[in-house]
């Protein structure tokens, strides 16, 4: 197949989006797929899309491409009308899939997936309305609270309304302070007292308007993937030192990760019900995962979020979970291919 693998882009998560398209375009052309790696925002030149399906792909010298621009990306985005880089769209319909591994905004939430749905371009992951819902937390949480998944008690607020502390919303310390529409924890803070709930606030700001203030659940954390009503087996997250935020997440050797978890048999029913049904809840298909908290006090479960294109680099945990089911990595990305077909 001829596959377009898309990456990088203008989000927080560009660094993390870069190695999962690494991996995946390499493992797609292991399985002697026709693949091309290209940066969703940077584009390709005319040269580079000419040869597209008909040169082999030199994946090194795409990152190397890719890479250079990362210190420029916030610039460009200043001189740019279009997200869309140079030959993307174009690239894309000559693909006869697109494998979306895009973290974040302007690929993960929705934006992208509407774009194709209207060129008639086949993608991988779920569709826009599905991803859109997925991203925005303030959203998903509705939706999980309409259709009763236990989640922590949270809410939202935004940088132009008058400042409020946890305990104006019904919350104590300590609490979790995160972007509403972020990833990868980047972002996140922990507070314990007003100062740092300040910290935490003026952090989450930065990034975008609006923030979710939230229950801060301690405990064993353990993350699900789902594919359509189907979970797969769960992985506990144990960070060495600290919470499981970017760097514990994508530093080798940071976190112990455990899949199966250690859980009885009951339990894991429970969780792996819970990832399903909150999938359902969102309408997504593909892959996607659950990143749910178990409470150290009485043992019972809450999502916090959904992730609609999970990360596929080295470290991440979907690779993990269907490793233990004895699917590989490129296979994994070939069922992620076929998921999508049949779609």
């Amino acid at each position: 197949m001829k596959i377009a693998v898309l990456a990088g882009g203008t989000s927080t998560e560009r660094k993390v989006s870069i190695v999962s398209g690494t991996q995946v375009c390499k493992a797609l052309m292991s399985l002697g797929h026709d693949a091309v790696l290209a940066d969703v925002f940077l584009g390709i030149d005319d040269k580079a899309y000419n040869a597209a399906f008909v040169d082999k792909c030199d994946v090194d010298a795409a990152v190397r491409y890719i890479r250079s621009f990362d210190d420029n990306v916030e610039e460009l985005k200043k001189s740019r009308k279009s997200f869309w880089g140079e030959n993307i769209l174009k690239l894309c319909d000559k693909a006869d899939i697109v494998f979306l591994a895009l973290h974040g905004s302007n690929g993960e939430d929705g934006r992208v997936q509407a774009t194709f749905d209207l060129m008639g371009i086949k993608y991988t992951g779920s569709d826009y309305v599905s991803s859109a819902m997925a991203m925005d937390k303030s959203i998903s949480k509705k939706l999980f609270g309409a259709k009763g998944i236990p989640m922590p008690k949270s809410a939202v607020i935004n940088a132009d309304e008058k400042q409020v502390y946890p305990s104006d919303i019904g919350l104590l310390y300590p609490v979790m302070v995160k972007p509403c529409c972020g990833g990868s924890s980047i972002g996140c803070t922990i507070c314990r007292n007003d100062e740092d709930y300040a910290e935490g606030i003026r952090l989450a700001f930065s990034l975008e308007k609006n923030a979710v203030v939230e229950e801060y659940i301690e405990g064993r954390e353990f993350s699900v993937a789902v594919i359509g009503k189907k979970a797969y087996p769960v992985i506990e997250i144990a960070p060495k030192t600290g919470y499981y935020d970017y760097i514990n997440k994508y530093t080798e050797g940071n976190t112990v990760e455990t899949c199966p978890a250690s859980l009885d048999e009951a339990q894991t029913a429970e969780i792996q019900d819970i990832a399903v049904r909150a999938a359902e809840a969102l309408g997504l298909g593909g892959c996607c995962r659950a990143d749910i908290l178990m409470r150290k006090s009485d043992s019972r479960f809450f999502v916090l979020e959904l992730n609609s294109l999970p990360g596929l680099t080295p470290t991440s945990l979907i690779p993990q979970e269907f490793a233990a089911v004895g699917i590989n990595y490129a296979e994994l990305c070939q069922l992620i291919i076929d998921i999508a077909l049949e779609k």
